[in-house]
């Protein structure tokens, strides 16, 4: 099972520039966990928070009894070894080929002969659909594929908590779905703890349990998905719908003036639709998080608004019994 990863008051800034400041949340263990924000918040640079490669001015993160932030080096370098850390673009060397990108990790960082590493390797390509492909380089395949190698590499270390930094960038849509289908089958097989840093609704709307978003320096939410897909906060509404009308501007939030002005003429918003969060491919196990998803979403129930706990009861059907009807 994955590793619980706890978050405490962490504030990261540049120079005078305040990325983020008290960031607090707890990414339940074996779970899957994305933050969502426009452009520009700090989505990646708490990522990179998170294992240890920043280091925010306050605040802690705690992994395994051992804080990322200002622990020894020594005991950091050691417990980022339980990360798998699936970059960007792919973050693969161009002169090697897929075979090599892969295995670079267990060259690196173990003693496993040849033949041992072969069998890993080979393993993890055929998790995410890349067999036969071992010889190709970074520059003959897709982007699609680039991504799946770097999915690969991320996980030949038996990593406990995977952190994927926006892993939809520069694809399409389909692609997009083959990547979030990964993902979860990929939770369904190792039970590990994932956050999906992106602002891709697709993926934020199917994949994860939970959900976070962080605008205007602070972490707006986290919590059960359902809790952010029927916030109220007007920069949830207007991210998840897609409006121009809100807080987010193109360059920058918006100031009071034009907010006030938006309001004016803003009709009555339809619900959100939520859609069905992705199952595992036919053939896989079942996803041992949803069952321990269940027994945390129960306990925290009666603190939960109404529109939330709606939203949860056929998720929670199986074993809702101590969930009573809603009465207006």
């Amino acid at each position: 099972m994955g590793i619980e990863v706890i978050v405490e008051g962490l504030t990261k800034s540049f120079g005078k520039q305040t990325v983020w400041e008290d960031v607090t949340l707890t990414l339940p263990p074996g779970e899957v966990s994305v933050m969502l924000g426009p452009s520009g918040t700090g989505k990646t640079v708490f990522l990179k928070s998170v294992i240890g490669l920043l280091k925010p001015e306050r605040g802690r993160v705690m992994v395994n009894g051992v804080d990322m932030v200002g622990g020894k080096e020594r005991d950091i370098y050691e417990t980022r070894k339980l990360f798998g850390l699936m970059f960007q673009d792919g973050a693969l060397f161009g002169s090697m080929n897929l075979f090599d990108n892969i295995a670079f990790p267990l060259r690196e960082h173990t003693r496993k002969k040849e033949s041992e590493i072969r069998r890993i390797v080979m393993e993890r390509m055929d998790m995410v659909g890349l067999l036969g492909s071992e010889r190709k380089l970074p520059g003959e395949i897709s982007g699609g594929m680039r991504k799946r190698a770097g999915l690969a590499r991320a996980l030949v270390l038996d990593p406990q908590i995977i952190l994927c930094d926006e892993p939809d960038s520069g694809l399409d849509p389909v692609r997009t779905s083959y990547i979030s289908q990964q993902l979860i089958d990929l939770n369904a097989q190792i039970d590990a703890t994932m956050l999906i840093v992106t602002h891709n609704l697709d993926i934020a709307a199917t994949v994860p349990d939970n959900m976070g978003m962080l605008f205007r320096r602070r972490l707006v939410t986290f919590g059960p998905r359902e809790l952010l897909l029927t916030s109220d906060e007007p920069v949830v509404r207007q991210f998840l719908g897609g409006r121009k009308e809100g807080p987010i501007g193109m360059a920058e939030e918006k100031d009071e003036a034009t907010l006030a002005r938006e309001q004016l003429t803003l009709s009555d918003e339809r619900p959100l639709r939520i859609a069905p969060q992705l199952e595992p491919s036919p053939g896989l196990p079942p996803r041992a998080a949803v069952q321990r998803r269940r027994a945390r979403v129960l306990a925290m129930w009666d603190d939960l608004p109404a529109a939330a706990r709606t939203a949860m009861k056929a998720g929670l059907a199986p074993v809702a019994a101590p969930v009573q009807e809603e009465h207006a």
